[in-house]
């Protein structure tokens, strides 16, 4: 193995101490189908001394059997395992490996490039600090490349190894190797990456992936093995504002209630002041707790408990945070989804939504737009389908606290799971809180403004897209209204309420309840009862229909 050292014989416990102490990277390699990305992580593995003898045995089967390299070793097929990876020479769900060095553990996961299996991409990118861009050298930037680069910026890794890989086929040329760096630059430069690195490799051959190649006497830069060795990752969270997610409210005796949690930023000590972003409340620290005693001080991705000076309210799924920064804390979030189910998302429609350790019921109010990850242009769109990604609204049950994901991966990321077939539907990047204020919408009136009693026709209401503003929630407000009442609906007014925006109608008294109720019957739409400070309201909105081979039980579009 890569970490040979004579602590092994002399003293066996030390030396898995200071493997234990290791820091860890995560990185993935991403690019077009074809451009070697399982070659380079079966390369790492082979020159790190990570495949092991029996491994070795059925490698050179394997590769007389199935590889491409014509009975010589083929590396990828120490990554892509499945038969129809193997079959079709490409990789289809993500791969992950483990190895270590005598300076760092890596978990690397072996991404595909191909379009069908974006969501399987972003499942690998999700956790990665580092990413490796591959780049075929004889073709340079492809629709593939560019695709990639946008969804590793979407997940938030920030550093950037543009391996420009089979240079052997090029004769190692050094211009069109600089052409290549030159044009990634001028692309990513609106990514937001915090540094980009340009490594001209052969992972075939091994050529400056752990030793420096004679093969590239102009390039003086650091080899692949070098840089995941040396790049800074550590200490990042650490200098953020401290938060944590409460997973569990520790209570073995009277004596004692603790709050545990992983931190997901943030440092914190024993008399720190601390805030419940939920409610407000304040304490500060009495103990930080771990089964291994009590420490003086904790910082981002110890799992701890936290004992408070007060006894204030604090439940699982809050979040505990310093007060002079605290997270954003609202029911309507923005975020970038990737939608990961074959059934399209259904605006209006109600799932789960978990953040770190809260989950409430919420809803997709609006697609304003969805991304075209091969050109990067914004495109209308009703909804979403498989492996595509949008900005969307939500609105939730109750007001949560989460942060942009840009500031904290841990705490700006969400999961959609469908509440029937409890399956993960599509995963979220919040990017602002999007506060919904209702907006009152104008009423336009026709006929004879008479009440029943007076022996005139019921009052008809023109309900249109140009009498609503804003989009999200709007109301209609009829609590001014006195008689009966009739709507007229236009076209453009449904098509307003297909693209996932929906109505509020606040009402007078129930007496009006029946013509919003004839107005959900004759146009197919459904409502939402409820009764508050503010009198009786009905929300109205367009649910979609699934398909009935795909639902038990509830069809989807009733309450």
């Amino acid at each position: 193995m890569a970490h040979q050292s004579e602590l092994i014989e002399q003293d066996i416990l030390a030396y898995l101490k200071s493997h234990e102490e290791k820091t860890l990277l995560r990185f993935i390699t991403c690019g077009s189908v074809d451009d070697g990305k399982s070659t380079l992580i079966g390369r790492l593995l082979w020159d790190s001394k990570m495949v092991f003898e029996d491994q070795l045995v059925s490698l050179e089967a394997d590769s007389k059997k199935v590889g491409t390299q014509g009975g010589a070793i083929d590396y990828a097929l120490l990554m892509d395992g499945l038969q129809a990876e193997r079959e079709q020479g490409i990789t289809i769900d993500v791969a992950y490996r483990y190895f270590s060095t005598e300076r760092r553990k890596f978990i690397v996961a072996d991404t595909p490039g191909h379009e069908q299996y974006t969501r399987n991409m972003v499942t690998g990118a999700s956790t990665a600090q580092v990413a490796i861009i591959l780049v075929d050298a004889r073709k340079g930037l492809l629709t593939q490349t560019r695709r990639h680069s946008f969804l590793v910026s979407l997940v938030g890794i920030r550093h950037i190894v543009l391996a420009v890989n089979k240079m052997d086929l090029i004769d190692f040329d050094e211009k069109k190797f600089e052409a290549i760096r030159q044009d990634y630059g001028q692309f990513a430069a609106s990514l937001g990456f915090g540094d980009i690195t340009a490594i001209p490799l052969s992972a075939l051959n091994g050529d400056n992936m752990i030793e420096p190649s004679a093969n590239t006497p102009w390039y003086t830069g650091q080899t692949l093995m070098n840089y995941l060795e040396s790049v800074q990752i550590e200490g990042e969270d650490r200098e953020k504002p401290f938060r944590m997610p409460v997973q569990w409210v520790n209570r073995p005796n009277l004596d004692f209630r603790g709050f545990c949690g992983v931190i997901a930023a943030g440092t914190i000590r024993p008399g720190d002041e601390l805030r419940v972003a939920s409610s407000g409340r304040t304490s500060r620290v009495a103990r930080i707790v771990t089964m291994d005693g009590d420490l003086p001080e904790a910082t981002a991705g110890q799992a701890i408990t936290l004992t408070l000076v007060d006894e204030i309210d604090v439940s699982r799924g809050d979040m505990l945070t310093v007060p002079d920064a605290p997270p954003i804390h609202a029911r309507h979030p923005e975020a970038h989804l990737v939608w990961m189910h074959d059934e399209p998302l259904q605006p209006g429609q109600i799932y789960l939504v978990k953040t770190a350790t809260a989950v409430t019921p919420g809803r997709v109010t609006a697609v304003p737009y969805a991304v075209d990850v091969n050109t990067l242009e914004q495109k209308q769109v009703p909804t979403l389908g498989l492996n595509e990604i949008g900005v969307v609204r939500l609105e939730l049950d109750r007001p949560i606290a989460f942060d942009t994901y840009q500031q904290n991966r841990d705490t700006g990321s969400f999961i959609l799971i469908d509440r029937f077939s409890n399956a993960t539907v599509a995963a979220g990047m919040v990017i602002a809180a999007a506060p919904m204020e209702p907006q009152n919408a104008p009423l336009t009136g026709f006929g004879p403004d008479l009440t029943d009693a007076q022996g005139g026709l019921p009052r008809q209401i023109s309900l249109s897209e140009a009498s609503i503003s804003g989009t999200g929630v709007s109301v209609v407000d009829l609590t001014g209204e006195w008689g009966s009442i009739e709507f007229d609906v236009s076209t453009s007014f449904l098509d307003y309420l297909g693209k996932g925006n929906r109505i509020l109608f606040r009402l007078r008294d129930l007496a009006q309840l029946a013509a919003v109720a004839q107005l959900a019957y004759q146009q197919t739409l459904s409502f939402e009862f409820d009764r508050t400070a503010y009198g009786v309201s009905i929300l109205l909105f367009k649910r979609g229909i699934r398909s009935a081979s795909s639902v038990s039980g509830d069809d989807g579009i009733g309450i």
